[in-house]
């Protein structure tokens, strides 16, 4: 049986364009077998929820809307000598049937980026090949498979298997309490899409800064006695508790990273061929994952960046500017001494596009350049006055000529 409070949190998910194929299956029949109206959320709340349309003016907008509510009060008027109950149930589906008018609208102008969220959305409940740094929203997978969409400008609350409130989110912020016991561990898994970031406080109290196309599967609830364990994909920053009985490992595809309390950054994207890990305070163990940490284990001291090359399963280091690669959490892009065809790859992971490059010529090319804050055309024109690169911008696609 679907409960009311349900039904209400999928009216939200619905107008922020968030429902999967199944979730609209299950409101259409609920609304077919209503026989009762239920505490629907302010209209108001929905519309506000609802992104604006860069493509209709307001006026053009503006009239749609208000042919939508005449209709609707004109469905009121003419069941105005029906039963009080039957009439209350007609309400409150003129109210729905407005909530959908304006989805409709939204989505015959925004055709193909609502296609592209709702097969997403669908995706991330039903294949297994499913693609979350090209998905558009922020998601939390839960120890029993459940995906749920994080909405970035709410709150919601996290909850264990037996109900328990484990954590709170508060726009783009995730926060565990660790008040709950347990003997057993229970993994989530966040997925930051590309174009996005998100902060994560797990609960030992330890601080993550998750950078774009980035997952980290943790435990809601570390156990004592026990190593505090991570598994990352993408670039993060960790600020890490302090522990010594209970050392925390982050696993990054072959490389483990051992620490009992530091702050670094971890860059570690599967399509990269080196993971790198900068050091800001503390220290830290390097070491390849089918190995054991012991005392002759690749150690990293402040200021410096350790590179595990994969293919060789080597690892080196060098002194390094350790804000240069910190330096994303707000908001700066920075390269420095990086080839074009790396810079392709840190500008489609920030932006969410998808740049082609013909001009093969410059890939190996090395660039130095900072932007804060800066919109991608700023970006290709920086490159178009220093290379005279040729370029064209269709949406998300970025062709160089």
């Amino acid at each position: 049986m679907i409960h009311n409070k349900e039904i209400k949190a999928l009216l939200q998910k619905f107008a922020l364009n968030q429902c999967s194929a199944e979730e609209m299956d299950r409101l259409i029949v609920y609304f077919q077998k209503a026989e009762y109206p239920i505490d629907l959320p302010e209209l108001e709340s929905l519309i506000t929820k609802l992104e604006p349309l860069e493509s209709m003016d307001k006026e053009s907008a503006d009239k749609i809307f208000q042919d939508i509510l005449t209709i609707s009060s004109q469905q009121e008027k003419a069941i105005g000598n029906s039963h009080s109950k039957r009439k209350s149930i007609l309400r409150y589906t003129a109210v729905v049937a407005t909530v959908i008018g304006l989805a409709a609208i939204f989505y015959f102008y925004h055709f193909q980026s609502i296609l592209h969220n709702s097969q997403t959305n669908s995706v991330v409940q039903e294949s297994p090949g499913y693609n979350f740094q090209e998905s558009e929203v922020v998601t939390l997978k839960l120890q029993n498979g459940e995906i749920e969409v994080i909405a970035e400008d709410g709150t919601s609350e996290v909850l264990d298997n037996k109900g328990n409130i484990v954590g709170q989110q508060k726009g783009n912020q995730l926060s565990y309490n660790g008040s709950t016991l347990s003997k057993e561990l229970t993994y989530n898994t966040l997925n930051v899409p590309f174009g996005k970031k998100f902060e994560l406080v797990l609960s030992d109290g330890s601080k993550v800064h998750l950078n774009a196309g980035t997952s980290l599967r943790y435990p809601i609830q570390f156990i004592p006695g026990q190593d505090r364990q991570v598994f990352l994909k993408g670039e993060a920053f960790f600020d890490v508790a302090k522990d010594r009985n209970n050392p925390f490992i982050i696993n990054s595809g072959d490389l483990n990273i051992r620490v009992l309390g530091t702050k670094f950054n971890v860059s570690a994207y599967e399509e990269d061929e080196l993971t790198e890990v900068v050091l800001v305070e503390g220290s830290v163990g390097l070491y390849n994952k089918s190995e054991e940490f012991h005392r002759d284990s690749f150690l990293l001291t402040p200021g410096n960046k350790g590179s595990f090359d994969k293919q060789r399963n080597l690892i080196d280091s060098q002194e390094v500017i350790t804000g240069l690669y910190t330096s994303w959490m707000t908001g700066e892009l920075v390269f420095r001494n990086m080839t074009f065809e790396n810079i392709l790859k840190k500008m489609e992971r920030n932006y969410n596009v998808t740049i082609t490059n013909n001009n093969l010529d410059i890939n190996q090319e090395k660039f130095n350049a900072s932007f804060k804050n800066a919109p991608i055309e700023k970006v290709m024109e920086y490159f178009r006055s220093i290379y005279n690169l040729d370029f064209t911008i269709n949406g998300k696609e970025i062709t160089i000529h």
